[in-house]
């Protein structure tokens, strides 16, 4: 039985001239999230990213959304994927890879999560409409590079079906925490590392 020396929680604090934010993610959660990141639509995201990853989370954000959203969102999906790497620590056991095909009504997406130490991000998600609300839906392509480029991780992410915007982007973010959960998980059958070259 493998027993982790430490939890695996990290707080990221990221100011620029653009954005205040503060994320604290704790991959042994149980689903629970505190957000305020000034993006009500990216609030509703990440609490399902929460929920269905069972991480806990904790976003407080201020940003220059008076310009638009892109600062914001982009930083949160920095600190994020920097929470994500630190919290993962050596990465020993952890099953590494996540596949999860999640739908949402007539939406069906499919999101597989590789934790390579290699960032790359593929994003086939059409999006029927340019808005939800007042979100630029172009920016959920751009959170979860900026995620990727930091978290270290190479996600493959593709939309089967959907009409409906709201639909596809929950579809998205459902299966991105699905597939991350699996990824994290510590298998006990791992020795170590779960690759041939004995890291990540």
């Amino acid at each position: 039985m493998i027993v982790m020396a430490k939890a695996r929680k990290k707080k990221v604090a990221r100011t620029t001239t653009e954005t205040d934010i503060n994320v604290t993610l704790n991959l042994d959660g149980n689903g629970s999230y505190i957000l305020d990141t000034g993006v009500p639509f990216l609030d509703h995201m990440l609490a399902l990213w929460s929920k269905h990853g069972m991480f806990d989370l904790d976003i407080a954000a201020q940003g220059d959304t008076g310009i638009d959203d892109h600062h914001t969102v982009e930083d949160i999906g920095i600190c994020l994927g920097e929470a994500f790497s630190q919290a993962l620590g050596d990465k020993f056991g952890i099953r590494r890879y996540g596949t999860a095909f999640a739908p949402m009504d007539e939406a069906l997406a499919m999101v597989v999560v590789d934790i390579s130490g290699r960032t790359f991000l593929s994003f086939d998600v059409p999006m029927p409409a340019q808005k939800v609300g007042d979100f630029d839906t172009e920016l959920v392509e751009e959170f979860l590079r900026a995620m990727v480029n930091h978290a270290n991780i190479t996600l493959h992410v593709r939309l089967l079906e959907g009409k409906n915007t709201h639909h596809v982007i929950e579809a998205v973010f459902k299966g991105l925490g699905r597939a991350m959960k699996e990824a994290v998980t510590v298998d006990e059958r791992i020795e170590g590392i779960l690759s041939t070259k004995g890291q990540l």
